[in-house]
């Protein structure tokens, strides 16, 4: 598949809300190209160079994203909600003449939506008491599934954008929950 993508310095997880405001000419342009022929978009990390400007070096894996809202404040600028689809893997990338990069990427298997096991009941306790006191964060209605409480939790800790990225990457959603869990020891937050 061969998917506009947008390089930012936040990574989207599968399920997840991000708020983007558009503005470059080559984000308009893909903006309003997604939202007439209704496909996503990818959104990558940053591996190198900057959002603004000549086209960044993407990380080898990002997530599709739905355009859900999108409001015109004024001409030439698009405040989208987007919503995190599949994962993908980019394969290559090219660079078009308005500096906006595109990829060929193939699809990330999503992981099974198993049950949270007992040993990560607490995690669902710190998910649920930030969801209740930030309605605005979109985590209701809690789902007791592991990759979706793994990919909530990676959202909301104070965790570094690499962090994110790897935990991201990760087919493993067991191993995942096992890292936040030991991260979230460490810093106290249990």
């Amino acid at each position: 598949m061969r998917l506009p993508l947008f390089a930012l310095n936040t990574v989207l997880f599968p399920g997840g809300s991000l708020s983007l405001k558009v503005f470059e000419a080559r984000y308009v342009d893909m903006t309003a190209s997604c939202l007439r022929e209704g496909r996503p978009f990818g959104v990558c990390m940053i591996r190198a160079g900057r959002e603004v400007g000549e086209a960044a070096v993407p990380a080898a894996v990002g997530t599709l994203a739905w355009i859900r809202d999108a409001d015109v404040p004024k001409p030439g600028i698009f405040h989208l909600r987007v919503e995190g689809g599949q994962r993908f893997v980019v394969e290559e990338t090219g660079v078009e003449d308005n500096q906006l990069l595109v990829a060929r990427v193939t699809a990330k298997p999503d992981e099974a939506p198993a049950p949270l096991p007992e040993e990560f009941a607490v995690v669902m306790s710190l998910l649920r008491a930030v969801a209740e006191s930030h309605p605005e964060a979109g985590l209701m209605p809690l789902r007791d599934e592991m990759p979706w409480v793994g990919y909530r939790l990676a959202e909301v800790l104070p965790l570094k954008a690499e962090a994110r990225q790897a935990l991201l990457e990760m087919n493993d959603s067991r191993m995942r929950l096992t890292i936040l869990l030991e991260f979230m020891r460490r810093q106290g937050l249990l």
